[in-house]
C-alpha cells in the first residue's frame, strides 16, 4: 500500500511530489523517494531511508530542477528499507515507481542476468525497470517497451515510468493496485487515489483494472489490458471525497473489495521476508510459541469467521490445539484458564466491547494476550500485550471485506510462524507456504475478474427467499462468512453449514426454489462435498459451485452457476474464494436496492453489549 505521485508540469516539480507523498503517509512506507528529468533531459534521483523528513532534507542540500518527475513511498517488501531499495529504480533508460508485488521476479530476474543485465538491488521493481530497458535496448518505444513489459508482469501492482530525454511522458499501469489519473490546465498528475491528487486537481480518471495510460501535457490516452485505446470517464472529486474517496465505485463496499489485492499486499510484507522466504514477525512475542499447549481465539462476527478459519491453520501447520469462542459468550461462560498461555482476540475496529471484556478477563487470569486489529490507536491494541496489525486502511462499509481478508492474512502468517517454531514445519516448508501467501495479491486480482458473472448470478439470488451457504474443512467457516454477508447487506435469510451436517437437519429445507452455494475447491476431501451436492440435486435444489477447474471438470453434478477460480495451495484458499463470495452479497444488494455501505440495524463498531 506504497504511494505514488506522478506530475507533468510547468515549473520543478520536487517539492510538489513530496507534498503529494505527505498525503500518503497514513498507507505506511520506510523509504521515500523521486526522480525528475533535469533541464537537460538527464534522469536525476534523490531517494532517503525513513520518514520523508530525511528527502525533504537531502532535497535542500542536493536541489533538482526538472519539471516532470515521479515520486514514491515504499513499504519494504523484497529487501530492506535501503537507501538502494528505495523507489524510484532506475537505468539509463527507464525510472519506475511501483505499489505491489511482482510474484514471477525470481524468474524474470534470472533471465535478465542471463541476457547481461546488472541489478543494483534487492528488490522485485528493479525486474519492471530491467525488462522495459530490455525492450528500448531493442529499438522499441517506450509506449511499445512497456505494454510487452506488462504482459511478462505476474502479480498485482500499479507503476509508474519516466523516460530520459522524454520531458512530456509519464505512462502508468495498473493491476490489482488502483491509479488515478488527474487533469489539470497544462499539467497532468498520476497517483495513487484522489487523496495525493487534491492538492492539484479535482478532475480524476480512476483506471480500471489492467489499463495503461499515456500521460502528457495536453492529456491522457487510455488503453485497456489488450492495448486497445478506451475511453474512461472523468470525474468531479468534491472536496469531502479527498478524505474519504469511493473513486469509480458506486459504494464503498465494493471500493474496499477492489482495494483487496492492495492491501493484502500491504498487511503480508509486514509479516514476510519475501526475498528470504520466510516470516518476519514485526515483534518479538513475548510468549514461546514452542510452550503452549492450547491456543483461545475469541472474535465477533466477521471477525469470529477469520479466527475459526485460522483454528483450521494451527492446528494443522503448527499442531497446536486451538479453543474458540464467540466473545460474548466467552465473557459470561467464564472458562477455566491457565496462567501462562495465550488468548487471541480479533477485532477490525479494536474497540468491540465483548472482545475487550473478554481480553480483560483473560489478563486477569494470567494469560498472554495479543490482538490482531486494524487500528493500532484503538482500546484493544493498547491492552494487549502484543499487537499484530491489519493494514487494510480505513473500511467504510459496515460489511467487512478487506479487513476480513488481512484479518485472515496475518493469521495465516502467525500459524505459520507458530509452526515453524513448535519444529512441525522444516525450513522448505516454511519457504514454500511464504511462497504461496506472497502469490495471493494476483490469486485475488484474478478472483476479481469474476466480477460480471458473478454479477449476473446474483440477479438470481436476489430472487430468493433463503439461500443456503455449505463449505468442508476450511471452506466451512467462508460457508458461514457467506450466508452472513448476504443476510447483512441484502436482508435474504442465509444459513452456512458444514456440508456434512447437510443430512443431520437442513436438508429438509431444500427444494426446487432453493439456491444451494457450494465453496469446494478440489482438494482431498472434495469428493465428500460432491456427494453432498448430488442429495441437493435429487431434491431440485439450485447449486451454485464455487471450485477450481478440477473441481468444475470432476463435480458431475448439474448447477445453477459453476465459479471457477485459480489453483491454488489449500493454505491460503479462504483468502481468495472469499472474494466471490463478497461480490455475490454485494451485487445482490445492490439489485434489491438496499443500503449496501449502511445496512439497516447495523454498526461498524459494536461498542456496547
Amino acid at each position: 500500500m506504497c504511494g505514488i505521485i506522478g506530475i507533468l508540469g510547468r515549473e520543478p516539480v520536487a517539492a510538489h511530489l513530496v507534498e503529494s507523498l505527505k498525503r500518503l503517509e497514513y498507507r505506511g512506507y520506510d523509504s521515500a523517494g523521486v526522480a525528475t528529468l533535469e533541464p537537460d533531459g538527464v534522469l536525476t534521483r534523490r531517494r532517503a531511508e525513513g520518514k520523508l523528513r530525511n528527502l525533504e532534507a537531502r532535497l535542500v542540500k542536493e536541489p533538482l530542477a526538472g519539471v516532470i518527475g515521479i515520486g514514491h513511498t515504499r513499504w519494504a517488501t523484497h529487501g530492506a528499507p535501503t537507501e538502494d531499495n528505495a523507489h524510484p529504480h532506475a537505468t539509463d533508460r527507464v525510472a519506475v515507481v511501483h505499489n505491489g508485488i511482482i510474484e514471477n521476479y525470481r524468474e524474470l530476474k534470472d533471465e535478465l542476468i542471463a541476457a547481461g543485465h546488472i541489478f543494483a538491488s534487492e528488490t522485485d521493481t528493479e525486474v519492471v525497470a530491467q525488462l522495459v530497458d530490455h525492450q528500448l535496448a531493442a529499438g522499441r518505444t517506450p509506449q511499445q517497451a512497456v505494454a510487452a513489459t506488462l504482459k511478462r508482469l505476474s502479480g498485482a501492482f500499479a507503476l509508474a515510468f519516466l523516460f530520459p530525454g522524454e520531458d512530456d511522458l509519464i505512462i502508468g499501469a495498473r493491476r490489482g493496485s488502483p491509479l488515478a489519473v488527474g487533469w489539470g490546465d497544462g499539467e497532468m498528475y498520476l497517483g495513487s487515489d484522489a487523496i495525493a491528487l487534491a492538492p492539484f486537481t479535482d478532475r480524476i480518471t480512476y483506471l480500471e483494472e489492467g489499463d495503461w495510460v499515456v500521460v502528457r501535457r495536453c492529456g491522457a490516452e487510455v488503453h485497456d489490458e489488450h492495448d486497445a485505446i478506451v475511453a474512461r470517464p472523468v470525474a468531479i472529486v468534491t472536496a469531502s471525497a479527498f478524505q474519504v474517496d469511493r473513486g469509480n465505485h458506486r459504494h464503498f463496499m465494493a471500493k474496499e473489495i477492489h482495494e483487496q489485492p492492495e492491501v493484502i499486499g500491504h498487511t503480508l510484507v509486514h509479516y514476510l521476508d519475501l526475498a528470504a522466504d520466510r516470516i518476519r514477525l514485526p515483534e518479538v512475542p513475548p510468549f514461546d510459541w514452542a510452550k503452549l499447549d492450547r491456543l483461545t481465539i475469541v472474535a465477533c462476527g466477521t471477525a469470529f469467521y477469520a479466527g475459526l478459519t485460522a483454528k483450521y491453520w494451527f492446528e494443522r501447520l503448527a499442531r497446536l490445539p486451538v479453543e474458540i469462542d464467540i466473545a460474548s459468550e466467552f465473557r459470561y461462560r467464564e472458562p477455566p484458564l491457565t496462567a501462562g498461555g495465550l488468548a487471541l482476540f480479533v477485532s477490525q475496529s479494536g474497540e468491540t466491547a465483548d472482545t475487550l471484556a473478554s481480553l480483560r478477563y483473560c489478563k486477569a487470569h494470567g494469560l498472554h494476550t495479543a490482538a490482531v486489529v486494524n487500528v493500532s490507536t484503538s482500546t484493544i491494541a493498547r491492552e494487549a500485550e502484543v499487537v499484530f496489525p491489519t493494514l487494510a486502511g480505513p473500511e467504510i462499509g459496515v460489511a467487512s471485506t478487506k479487513a476480513y481478508t488481512c484479518q485472515l492474512a496475518v493469521l495465516a502468517a502467525l500459524a505459520v510462524a507458530a509452526g515453524r517454531a513448535r519444529g512441525v514445519l522444516s525450513a522448505e516448508d516454511e519457504r514454500t507456504l511464504v511462497r504461496a501467501l506472497g502469490d495471493l495479491p494476483g490469486l485475488v486480482s484474478k478472483a476479481l475478474r469474476l466480477e460480471p458473472k458473478v454479477e449476473r448470478l446474483a440477479r438470481q439470488i436476489a430472487k430468493a427467499k433463503d439461500v443456503i451457504y455449505l463449505g468442508r474443512g476450511s471452506s466451512y467457516p467462508l460457508a458461514l462468512e457467506g450466508a452472513l454477508k448476504l443476510k447483512e447487506i441484502s436482508y435474504i435469510h442465509a444459513e452456512g453449514y458444514a456440508a456434512g451436517e447437510l443430512k443431520h437437519g437442513p436438508i429438509a429445507l431444500i427444494d426446487e426454489t432453493m439456491p444451494v452455494i457450494v465453496i469446494a475447491p478440489h482438494d482431498r476431501i472434495f469428493e465428500k462435498t460432491v456427494s453432498n451436492m448430488q442429495e441437493v440435486a435429487a431434491r431440485g435444489g439450485k447449486i451454485i459451485l464455487i471450485t477450481d477447474e478440477r473441481g468444475a471438470a470432476e463435480a458431475a453434478v448439474p448447477t445453477l452457476e459453476t465459479i471457477v477460480l485459480p489453483d491454488m495451495p489449500a493454505t491460503v484458499m479462504p483468502l481468495v474464494y472469499a472474494v466471490p463470495v463478497q461480490m455475490l452479497a454485494y451485487h445482490t444488494a445492490v439489485f434489491m436496492g438496499t443500503d449496501v455501505d449502511q445496512p439497516r440495524n447495523l454498526a461498524k463498531s459494536v461498542t456496547v453489549e
